[in-house]
Order: structure tokens, then sequence, then C-alpha cells
């Protein structure tokens, strides 16, 4: 069994995530497709990631990745989050991972209408919702959420959570609606009301945006599919990795390793997967400076994160798990950074790198400040460091 250092690993990071000088991605759909998929949630993510990766990157070039060439797409898959897909990913991506989320929704709209009285039968009622939202998008119209809750008098209604709590509230039904028809592949979020850094699709029926219909595989090939494409990006890692980014079960993950034929590497006293043709260990690469955004897939893709965090976890990550904005240096995240009024970046170094990864990483701010343009982004999901400024 070859063994694996965290050396190793991060220089695997820095060449197959585009991030260290020289191995830029060439566009963005090739930035995406080098990470697997880019993290959708936070919508100034997906363009800091690109811009991360690609040189003279452009709000332009991503928008005509998204809503012109739709050769990227925005769809929900694992974990019921939202990612931004090469389209080529699509089929795999809706059987491996947006199936799955799309059962465990239905089941929870259904039974949460019936809890509260708006439905007494929960199934008859969603079928007949998603009947008519397909039929008000058919055609390739575009609709906001709001357009549609007016149109469609089964769209109404609201759900309480959280009673007798502070954060307690009400939630529309109908974006739920939405939801199971998204991570069922029959609609997607098409066009965006708004600037770059701000969500506010339109939504409308994915064969029409797609010009034809998704075709996934079977289930078992779709989640081999996703498997093989994260060894691929992010390998080596472990099937605790695995298990969490899919956010599947570690029967499915075993079977996939088995489908693709990953080979079980020693990752200090852990084992990891590689695929077979990847077992040669990458020439070294020079040390590098990078500012990535909240949720970037880089500082998401494993589980087990201490061979890149080091002791830096529970500044980065908040309580649920999602990661702030960070600064990394030579494959290692040394700190986090945020914007200050006027929109410059300003780093929060969270220890001692020495002056020339110092000035690396102050060049690597300035060129962010001098991109961003004025434009103050701040992360939907803030760190503790963040906080702490």
């Amino acid at each position: 069994m070859r063994t694996i250092d965290a050396e190793e690993r991060r220089a695997r990071l820095a060449r197959r995530h585009r991030l260290a000088r020289g191995e830029r991605a060439g566009d963005v759909v090739e930035a995406a497709r080098s990470l697997v998929c880019l993290h959708g949630t936070d919508p100034a993510t997906i363009y800091l990631s690109a811009w991360a990766r690609v040189d003279a990157m452009t709000v332009a070039d991503m928008d005509r990745a998204l809503y012109r060439e739709r050769s990227l797409v925005k769809h929900l898959a694992m974990r019921r989050t939202l990612f931004v897909f090469p389209r080529e990913t699509m089929g795999d991506a809706q059987a491996g991972a947006s199936h799955r989320v799309e059962g465990a929704e239905r089941r929870r709209v259904v039974r949460e209408v019936e809890r509260v009285g708006l439905h007494a039968d929960g199934e008859g009622w969603l079928a007949a919702a998603c009947r008519e939202v397909l039929a008000a998008l058919s055609g390739g119209r575009e609709a906001r959420s709001a357009e549609l809750r007016r149109e469609i008098p089964l769209l109404e209604g609201s759900i309480a959570y959280g009673e007798g709590k502070s954060w307690g509230g009400n939630i529309s039904i109908g974006p739920r609606v939405l939801t199971v028809l998204s991570a069922a592949g029959r609609i997607v979020r098409a066009s965006n009301d708004g600037p770059w850094y701000t969500s506010r699709p339109h939504w409308t029926s994915m064969d029409d945006w797609l010009g034809e219909r998704l075709a996934p595989p079977s289930e078992a090939e779709g989640v081999a599919g996703l498997v093989e494409r994260w060894l691929r990006a992010f390998g080596p890692g472990t099937a605790a990795d695995l298990k969490w980014w899919l956010g599947s079960t570690v029967t499915a993950v075993r079977r996939a390793l088995a489908d693709v034929g990953a080979v079980e590497v020693d990752l200090g006293g852990q084992t990891g997967y590689l695929l077979p043709d990847d077992l040669d260990p990458p020439d070294p690469v020079e040390p590098w400076a990078a500012l990535l955004p909240p949720l970037d897939p880089t500082t998401m893709g494993w589980y087990e994160r201490d061979w890149y965090l080091g002791p830096h976890r529970e500044q980065l990550f908040d309580t649920a798990g999602n990661a702030g904005p960070t600064i990394w240096w030579d494959g290692r995240a040394v700190g986090g950074w945020r914007q200050d009024e006027a929109g410059a970046v300003v780093l929060q170094m969270l220890e001692d790198v020495g002056a020339d990864a110092l000035r690396a990483i102050e060049n690597e701010a300035a060129r962010l400040t001098d991109w961003l343009d004025g434009t103050r982004v701040l992360p939907r999901f803030p760190s503790p460091l963040f906080r702490a400024a």
C-alpha cells in the first residue's frame, strides 16, 4: 500500500484545483470541471471561486456560461445543497445525488402539510401542485417564485417552525414545492433578477432550459460517476470524506469505490483511495497564495480536514460546518479575509507565514480588491473569525 503524506496531498490540491501558478483553468467551465462542481448556496461564491482559478475572469464570463451558453447549470444535489455543475455532469448528479434529495424532500413536505392541517392528502396535494407549476412553466416561460404563488392557489399557505423559540417563524409552502421539482430535475434556476452577488432566480423547465431532456443513468452508475470525478479532483480521500461529500451512505460509497476500481492508499494510518491510473506522485509546486470565498469547493471538499486546516477549524468554520472566507498559503488555510467599508480586502492572519508568503498574500488581496471594484460581498454564513472583526 502506497503512503501519501500531507505534502503530496497539498501538491495534488494545488494542481487539480487550479490554484498554483501555471495551473490556472482556461475558463470558468474548466474551473468548475476541475472541482466536480462549484458551490452555489452563497451566490457570490460561484464567481469568486472561478476568479481564484481563472486569470482575467470577469462577471460576464460566468454569466455567459450560466445564462447564455448554459454550459454550467445550477442544481440541487449533494446534502440538499445548491451546486453549479458542468452540463455533462448533470446526469450523474441527478441519479447519484438529486433523486435521493428529492425523495427526502417529498416525504418531508407531505408530512408537514398533513401535520399542520393544510392538506389532509399531502401526496395528492403535492402531485397536483407540481402539475400546475410544470404547466405554468411550459413553453420556456420563466417566472419568479412569487409570480407562481400568485397564479397557483395550491402554493398558498405556510408552515410554522420552531414554535416558541426565538428563531421560530413561518415558511411559505410554495418554495418547498419548487424545491421538490428542482431536486427531481424537472425545473431549474434560470436567469437571475439581480446583480451577481444576489440570488433572485427565475424558474423554468429543465428540459426547455437545456434544450433536451435530462437522461440520468441508474443510481449506482450516477454515484460511481460522481465518486470517480471526486477522486480525480480531491483524491486521495477516505470513505468518510466521500460519504459526507455525497450526503450518502457508507454502503453506496463502498460499492462505488469498487465500481471505479479505486485503490487503497495509506494516509498516515488512515485508509484512503485513489483511482488506479492516478497513483504516481505529482511534481512539486512552487509555494502559492490564494484567497478563497466562503463555502469554496476546496475548503469544503473533505470531511477530515486537519491536513489543511491544522488548528484553525473552529475559527474558519461555523458550528453547522460552513466555511467562511479563507487565506491559503502553499496548501494550508492560514487565515481569513473580509472587506472594509470601502470594499478593500482586509487580511485576518491566524499564523506567521513569513515575509515572502505575507507579501504574496497581500498581492492576492490587492488583486481581489481591484476585481471587486468597490462591491462589498458579505458571506451568507460568516465564520467566527469573520464575526470577530
